[in-house]
């Protein structure tokens, strides 16, 4: 069931119908649901279904035909150790912003916790291509402003399929803006380095899951309810902080990922 589980995280954390980012481990007690695609539609979070699938079949069919062989590439070019340093730099990137959504969601001890690791693993970790903060101890959260507003009150709001970005909600997606414009490194590179970079991060996620996520893809029995109603309940829990959905997998034991959406690993 890990394997499983890492699919569709895969898809949630990379945002793409996918698992990112950044990445949490969904609780082994709750497993996707295959027999109930309707579980979502029923107490009407997915009001706009029609339109979402559409965008999902556009997403999916993306990931089947581009990212995923590009992804399977990476995997058989680049050795496991090349590819779990490039994830951790991206984690560490991201560090100042989750920093943020820990102290606006009232959580000092966290954002102590990031800022350590922040300097830790910059400086003796090259950058964030080792995580020696991991190795003292020092886990990663998985912070964004989407929970902060969830945390604040706000409702998710109708799920909601963005194009290439993937699984979401009115409040995640309202949350995605502000993290995006708080990311520094945006204001110091030009576009197409940033859309680039993302798209490396991307397919550097997708090689250790592309396999997984054409399994579940197969052995589903409603891929698009599938996907969404693993995002839905991931990020419930994020929300709720919830044991096995607040660590980023990649910062703590590489064994946590999110796990998409579309949201365990092999042990």
């Amino acid at each position: 069931m890990k394997r499983a589980r890492h699919a569709v995280a895969a898809l949630v954390s990379l945002g793409l119908l996918l698992p990112v980012a950044p990445a949490s481990a969904a609780d082994p007690a709750d497993p996707v649901d295959r027999a109930a695609p309707d579980a979502v539609s029923a107490d009407a979070r997915d009001p706009w279904e029609g339109f979402n699938r559409k965008i999902f079949a556009f997403n999916d069919f993306l990931s089947l035909h581009l990212l995923e062989p590009v992804g399977r590439g990476w995997k058989w070019l680049a050795p496991a150790v090349v590819r779990d340093s490039i994830s951790r730099v991206f984690v560490n990137v991201r560090t100042p912003v989750v920093m943020v959504n820990d102290l606006l969601q009232g959580k000092p001890r966290e954002a102590g916790i990031d800022l350590a690791r922040l300097l830790l693993n910059t400086s003796v970790g090259l950058g964030g291509l080792m995580d020696p903060a991991g190795a003292c101890g020092l886990g990663a959260h998985d912070e964004d402003f989407g929970q902060t507003l969830g945390v604040w009150g706000v409702p998710s709001g109708p799920y909601l399929m963005l194009p290439i970005l993937g699984p979401s909600s009115v409040r995640d997606a309202s949350g995605r803006v502000v993290d995006t414009a708080a990311t520094a490194y945006g204001y110091f590179v030009p576009l197409f380095a940033s859309v680039a970079i993302r798209a490396g991060e991307i397919v550097n996620e997708f090689s250790g899951s592309a396999e997984d996520i054409a399994a579940e893809r197969e052995a589903a029995f409603d891929w698009y309810a599938a996907v969404r109603n693993a995002y839905v309940s991931h990020r419930e829990k994020l929300v709720r902080d919830e044991a096995g959905a607040t660590a980023t997998g990649r910062g703590e034991a590489e064994e946590e990922e999110l796990y998409l959406p579309e949201e365990e690993l092999e042990e």
